[in-house]
């Protein structure tokens, strides 16, 4: 046998471990793109979610730094795209996703830059003289809402918002007047605690800087005398003409506007997954459409002339679209209502043209238009729960089997009927799913029996409320309206009995905690995957929605909750939760058990067995950990005398009061007072892990954010001495 000679030991070897890397790369690159050529028709869909990642990423990154840093990474994920073989769907995705990016963020940066307005510094107690803007009403609340234009106020916002009581509503209040008052103006609340509402930064691209409640007594110096808007008279006739619980819904219906109904029907409707009936949206808008067509092409066909020669279906889709687009000013012109607005002139435009416009690039193209003008509702729960119903929706009735099972066929009427409700309810539970991370994302709740609620309220609302409704409006020109109303009051009654039933079960919703962006982003995520791809490997979302479920379900809610002015603070005990404050107002009270995800009521520390509380101060012990946690609350505004304060700081691992503590007054873990809380706003306490969840980063340059002042930036490393729990004894 020959040796081999000694120059081939040192030759490449004919199947070297790189030849194997290229062919394997080359062989899923193929792969690729041969799924990518199967879904050709679906990647136009993933445009507006390349620039909703644009948007989002703005307001998650804190500062402008980080929004530079993103927007050179997407320009250069876009160079690195060029560098795909050229003519490849995946280059063209690369290339196209990364610019989409870039564009989003630049987008929603450069409209906080030129539209927002920023909020008062600080908080004053002050005269203003203002012209109104426009005036709502709040029946519920029974006040009205006032937009102001300051006169001759250097130091306040360009516009605010009071709050007037029913009983001071001073004569010729209307748009235009000129009014004169004291008020103490505070900033846009920011969210209370991680997690909780924002206000700040909606009332920001609102135009809103300042809020409060204007006090007695109000001078009117120049009375209105513009015509109230349409929407107010309307909502205000419908007020009159329905009596009881149901004005409120029904206002709502007509007008989208939901100041007429009472927080325990509002409660319900959200419990038993029937508020999206209270958003003027697809439904309200499909259904005032469709009339409006119907109507037209009976009329039109009454006329020999124009059956035979007139384009009926252009004609009445012509109206059709005049009738949304009124309705859409009318109403407010809300993000749903645009969105479902954009999708019936789209839709209208398909059925003019002879074309089936009801697919998923309807959805892709509202949400590009509206996120084109108002980038700024991406992150708000109305965007989201809109847009996502709508493509589960879609997506659903574009399924073969689904198509399938829905088709109308020859057969037994009570088999055609129980197929109806069966598909019926396949799409509720289908859209409870879809909504269900966003739900619980921004609400901390869910409804779990909203399928079974809808498949009852859909059918009244849509065939038996707003028929009533607009035929008693119109009757009302006559004055011949009033038993269309009974009819209608009758149906929103039995409507509110049916939200207020599933409510109360034990099963009409789940509970989180805060849920982090992170699991919320995978979930949403997922479920676009699942939604907007057709082959096989839709399936792979399922994955990524796994393990936020997953992440979710393992989520421990927080032991401590400290609002972000420092005055309420909740704990959790073995006994449920209780809260600082006792007379703490409803709002707080929800806003502290939504972020800890607990649905009891809550009680007061100081009933607590293991609390000692005076006055001035309360200490109490929480188990957790294996050990005793010591808390020291401050209860009042008293200065505590030095000699018994000191000893009580020194023994407690936490300490938490509504103003600045004194450096002398050290904690074992933390201290939490006003300069803390001015930096981090709201905090979250896990006591298991010694996790610290804030409303926002002390790094947060958000143009909504007010930065603490000066002689609140001192003794940072104090604040946070000892910010390690395994250190302690």
């Amino acid at each position: 046998m020959d040796a081999t000679p000694p120059s081939m030991a040192f030759e490449p070897r004919q199947t070297s471990h790189g030849g194997k890397v290229g062919v394997a790369v080359r062989a899923g690159f193929a792969g690729l793109e041969s799924w990518l050529e199967k879904e050709r028709e679906q990647i136009a869909l993933w445009a507006p979610i390349g620039l909703g990642a644009g948007i989002a990423a703005w307001f998650i990154l804190p500062d402008r730094m980080a929004w530079l840093a993103f927007l050179c990474g997407m320009l250069a994920l876009a160079c690195l795209g060029l560098l795909l073989p050229d003519g490849t769907r995946f280059r063209r995705i690369i290339v196209t996703g990364g610019m989409l990016a870039a564009m989003g963020c630049m987008l929603i940066w450069g409209k906080a830059a030129l539209w927002g307005e920023p909020p008062l510094a600080r908080a004053v107690f002050t005269t203003v003289t203002g012209e109104v803007a426009s005036v709502r009403a709040v029946p519920a609340d029974r006040m009205v809402r006032v937009m102001l234009r300051p006169v001759d106020a250097p130091g306040l916002p360009h516009q605010i918002r009071v709050n007037i009581a029913e009983t001071d509503i001073p004569a010729g209040l209307g748009e235009g007047a000129i009014i004169r008052f004291r008020v103490r103006l505070m900033p846009p609340a920011p969210a209370s605690v991680p997690g909780g509402y924002d206000f700040a930064a909606r009332a920001y691209f609102l135009g809103i800087g300042a809020t409060g409640k204007a006090l007695r007594p109000i001078e009117t110096i120049k009375p209105s005398i513009a015509i109230p808007p349409l929407r107010g008279r309307l909502f205000a006739h419908i007020l009159d003409r329905v009596e009881g619980p149901a004005e409120g819904i029904a206002a709502a219906l007509a007008t989208g506007d939901q100041g007429a109904i009472p927080d325990a029907d509002a409660e319900a409707m959200r419990r038993s997954g029937l508020a999206h009936l209270l958003s003027i949206s697809g439904l309200h808008v499909t259904a005032l459409i469709g009339a409006v067509i119907f109507l037209l092409m009976r009329l039109m066909a009454l006329s020999q002339r124009a059956a035979l020669n007139w384009p009926l279906m252009l004609i009445a889709a012509a109206g059709g679209a005049l009738a949304g687009v009124g309705y859409t000013l009318l109403t407010g012109a809300e993000v749903p209502t645009i969105r479902s607005c954009v999708a019936a002139l789209l839709v209208l435009g398909g059925l003019a043209l002879g074309r089936d416009a009801i697919t998923l690039r309807l959805v892709a193209a509202g949400a590009l238009v509206v996120l084109a003008f108002w980038p700024e509702a991406l992150v708000g729960p109305s965007f989201q729960m809109s847009f996502a119903a709508v493509t589960a929706l879609i997506a659903l009735a574009e399924h073969p089997r689904f198509r399938t099972f829905a088709a109308g066929r020859d057969e037994h009427w009570m088999r055609r009927i129980g197929r109806a409700l069966v598909a019926t309810l396949l799409t509720g539970v289908v859209v409870e799913l879809a909504l269900m991370p966003i739900a619980l994302f921004h609400f901390h709740k869910a409804g779990m029996l909203g399928a079974f609620a809808n498949l009852i309220a859909i059918p009244m609302t849509t065939f038996i409320v707003m028929p009533m409704e607009a035929l008693a409006l119109l009757l009302d020109l006559a004055g011949l309206g009033a038993p269309a109303w009974w009819v209608t009051e009758q149906a929103l009654n039995l409507l509110l009995l049916l939200a207020h039933g599933v409510a109360a079960s034990p099963l009409a919703s789940v509970l989180t905690p805060t849920v982090p962006k992170l699991l919320f982003a995978l979930m949403i995520v997922g479920l676009l995957w699942c939604m907007l791809w057709r082959s096989g490997w839709r399936w792979l979302g399922l994955g990524p929605v796994g393990i936020g479920v997953a992440g979710v379900l393992a989520l421990s809610p927080p032991d401590i909750l400290v609002t972000g002015d420092g005055r309420h603070v909740a704990v959790r005990t073995a006994g449920g939760m209780a809260i600082l404050r006792e007379r703490a107002g409803d709002y707080v009270r929800d806003t502290l058990s939504e972020g800890a995800g607990y649905d009891g009521a809550l009680s007061a520390m100081a009933a607590l067995p293991q609390a000692r509380c005076s006055t001035d101060l309360c200490a109490l012990k929480l188990p957790a950990n294996g050990r005793s946690w010591r808390l020291l609350v401050t209860r009042s505004t008293m200065l505590v005398d030095r000699a018994q304060f000191a000893p009580e700081c020194a023994a407690a691992d936490i300490v938490i009061s509504d103003r600045a503590l004194p450096g002398w007054c050290r904690p074992q873990w933390l201290k939490i007072d006003r300069r803390l809380l001015a930096r981090t706003g709201g905090i979250a306490i896990n006591l298991d892990s010694g996790q610290l969840s804030t409303v926002r980063d002390d790094r947060d340059a958000h143009p909504w954010v007010i930065r603490p002042t000066a002689r609140w930036r001192d003794d940072k490393a104090q604040l946070y001495r000892r910010s390690n729990p395994a250190s302690l004894p």
